[in-house]
């Protein structure tokens, strides 16, 4: 292997996991949480349109993921398909969106963290940003340590997530009162069509991040199929994900209170403390979400955007400091430690609100490029081998395109300058990178290309592993679904 590539380590289950791990976290349990107290039971409307606005850019990214899998994603395809302006910028916003979510994920922990020994009856004397920051210290460290440390870990997070979740389920079901599903808030009747566009934008920022494996094509066996099926699973999972915890949120809180969550820090904390459910369920509850989804989306959130940085350092389009990989460990360790040093200055604006804000700028923004791309690959390169095709993309991406640029328009005025502030500096430092660089060529690339077959046995046993993912990712999606729809049949 050469000395400046990456090694090939994660299985689709990994693709996965990394994938719905990184989304699955920040958003469900504070801001996307803090939707349920806007809008009440209808809140499932905006989460189903979140997730049908993501399907489409997921089978673009599926597509160009198998075509080109190259550590950096978005940045690869913005490059060849519509410049490499553009393809910075396109890595430049992933990078920062990430970051921001980084830091959300790690006060959402400090949140959940201390309701967890406050359940106890412990007050921790720590303050909520060092708290964060030293989680963040901590994943950086495994991060370097190895990528396939990173694959372990987040595994084993989700699957503690999961079965931590599924008690939690189970024990609250008493506690869920059906009426509550039939009621709406008086507050929810002046609700406009920009307000519910504004909800579906904060909600749809619980699925941003539906192609984070894409970030890691390098380091994916058998790309090629595995890429596609991780994406053609993630819009579902988190909508099942999102959807089963709203659906209890809605449950416990009494209608006249349920207000109370737009603004809560641990909006599920809140929910059930109004609820009257303290003890083992709420220290259940907030473990589960401290070492599951918040740890699951950390490890997931610190490891992927540096493969980005490293890419595009790789490329001469930023400081080739950013390309030096480990000896021992095999990561790119410079990019990981800058990064988590801007997370903790994110960390430092102890604001929840303007994270997400940053980073849901950066997401939109970066997948516009990223629809933009496919369109172009099409275009400039119809040679490539696709092992996968996206059907309709002469109207699938252009909608698309226009549905995340009304929801850009959405977002709070603090979020856009930053947003345009960030892509400026983006510019800046491309260029000078540009100048310094003279365009230099990256020869290392032309094996990361080199198609993995697997042999008969392998393949029967990927394809029983994706069948078994899609059995049970269908059957929680129409649980969900029936869960909504049951208060008004009973």
């Amino acid at each position: 292997m050469s000395g400046n590539t990456l090694k090939r380590t994660f299985g689709m289950r990994e693709a996965v996991t990394i994938t719905v791990g990184t989304v699955v976290g920040v958003g469900l349990f504070t801001t996307g949480a803090n939707v349920v107290g806007d809008m009440g039971p209808a809140v499932i409307l905006a989460t189903f349109v979140a997730m049908l606005i993501s399907i489409y850019p997921a089978l673009l990214y599926a597509e160009m993921g198998a075509a080109l899998p190259y550590a950096g994603g978005t940045y690869k395809y913005a490059s060849l398909g519509i410049g490499k302006p553009f393809g910075m910028l396109a890595g430049w916003n992933f990078i920062i969106s990430l970051v921001a979510v980084t830091s959300g994920e790690a006060l959402a922990f400090s949140f959940y963290f201390k309701t967890l020994f406050s359940a106890l009856g412990v007050e921790l004397p720590i303050s909520d940003r060092t708290l964060a920051t030293i989680v963040v210290v901590i994943f950086i460290i495994t991060n370097v340590l190895g990528v396939e440390m990173t694959g372990k870990l987040q595994n084993g997070f989700m699957f503690f997530f999961w079965g931590v979740a599924i008690i939690w389920f189970i024990t609250m079901i008493p506690n869920v009162q059906l009426p509550y599903f039939l009621e709406m808030p008086e507050f929810i009747q002046g609700e406009t069509p920009l307000g519910f566009v504004a909800a579906v934008s904060m909600i749809w920022w619980c699925f941003a991040g539906f192609e984070t494996c894409c970030a890691m094509g390098e380091e994916i066996k058998y790309p090629q199929i595995n890429i596609p099926r991780a994406l053609f699973l993630a819009p579902f999972i988190v909508f099942a994900v999102n959807a089963a915890f709203q659906w209890f949120l809605v449950g416990i809180v009494p209608t006249e209170e349920i207000s109370a969550l737009s603004t809560a820090s641990a909006p599920f904390a809140e929910a059930m403390t109004k609820a009257g459910i303290l003890g083992f369920s709420l220290i259940l509850l907030a473990a589960g979400i401290a070492f599951g989804g918040d740890f699951s989306t950390l490890n997931a959130s610190i490891a992927v955007p540096p493969r980005y940085l490293f890419t595009m350092a790789r490329d001469g389009a930023m400081p080739k400091i950013f390309a030096r990989i480990h000896k021992k460990y095999q990561t790119p360790y410079i990019a990981i430690l800058t990064l988590g040093i801007l997370s903790a200055f994110l960390i430092a604006s102890n604001s929840m609100v303007y994270i997400a804000s940053v980073s849901l700028f950066a997401d939109l923004f970066y997948y516009v490029i990223g629809i933009g791309a496919s369109f172009g690959l099409r275009k400039k390169h119809p040679e490539l081998n696709r092992p996968y095709k996206a059907p309709g993309i002469m109207i699938g991406a252009p909608v698309s395109v226009i549905i995340y640029i009304v929801m850009i328009t959405q977002l709070e005025r603090e979020a856009l300058i930053t947003g345009v502030v960030w892509c400026a500096l983006g510019l800046v430092v491309y260029g000078v990178c540009r100048r310094m660089y003279k365009d230099e060529e990256n020869e290392e690339e032309a094996g990361v290309l080199q198609p993995e077959i697997p042999s008969p046995e392998e393949k029967k046993k990927m394809d029983r592993e994706f069948n078994i993912w899609k059995t049970v990712v269908a059957a929680a999606v129409i649980i969900v679904l029936l869960a909504y729809v049951v208060p008004f049949l009973i």
